[in-house]
């Protein structure tokens, strides 16, 4: 798929779409300055052309994106509710309140720095509050006490949604290596049962 594909994928797929809509944070994956990979829950938005967060710019995550802009992440779920939903869009049948909506990205990470709290973190953030009578007095108390933050833009290169209805993790042939000692792998056999 190539960006304009993914683009309207995000823009128009139910999977994608109520994810977007869902208070479920971005588990961002990166690589840290010591060359290890980290992974951080952050709250973030989609624009319409790539997926923006923002962030204090002394976090350790602004100066590793910085040296190391190829990111990943996912955002996911099993929340009834959004399997609910994600359901009613793709006009199915429920399947079990416990298999996830999930929604797999990578993509090229660019660095803003702005003046005081962009809009793109208040609505991010406002977006997470369970209570939106708390909201305010966060936004009140974050302007007060910041001088500046950065955008981090993450203009995606690939995309994977499983749903469990239209769309399925990979078949068990491409995992099988990675599970098989033939190929380097560890022995899948089941583990012994007391």
């Amino acid at each position: 798929m190539d960006y304009a594909d993914i683009v309207h994928l995000v823009n128009t797929d139910p999977v994608a779409q109520t994810l977007l809509e869902s208070p479920v944070a971005m588990r961002l994956g990166y690589v840290g300055l010591d060359g290890h990979p980290r992974t951080v829950p952050v709250a973030y938005l989609w624009n319409g052309k790539a997926f923006v967060f923002a962030s204090p710019t002394t976090a350790y995550k602004v100066k590793a994106i910085e040296a190391h802009p190829q990111v990943s992440f996912s955002v996911d779920t099993y929340s009834a509710e959004v399997r609910r939903k994600v359901a009613a869009k793709l006009g199915a049948d429920p399947v079990a309140d416990y298999t996830p909506v999930v929604m797999l990205v990578r993509g090229t990470a660019s660095i803003e720095l702005r003046p005081g709290v962009p809009d793109e973190h208040v609505e991010a953030s406002w977006r997470m509050f369970a209570d939106k009578s708390l909201a305010p007095g966060w936004e009140s108390q974050k302007r007060a006490h910041t001088t500046d933050m950065v955008v981090v833009t993450i203009v995606p290169t690939h995309i994977t949604l499983c749903d469990f209805v239209t769309r399925f993790p990979p078949p068990v042939e491409i995992n099988a290596p990675a599970h098989n000692p033939a190929h380097g792998g560890a022995d899948s056999s089941p583990l012994p049962v007391d």
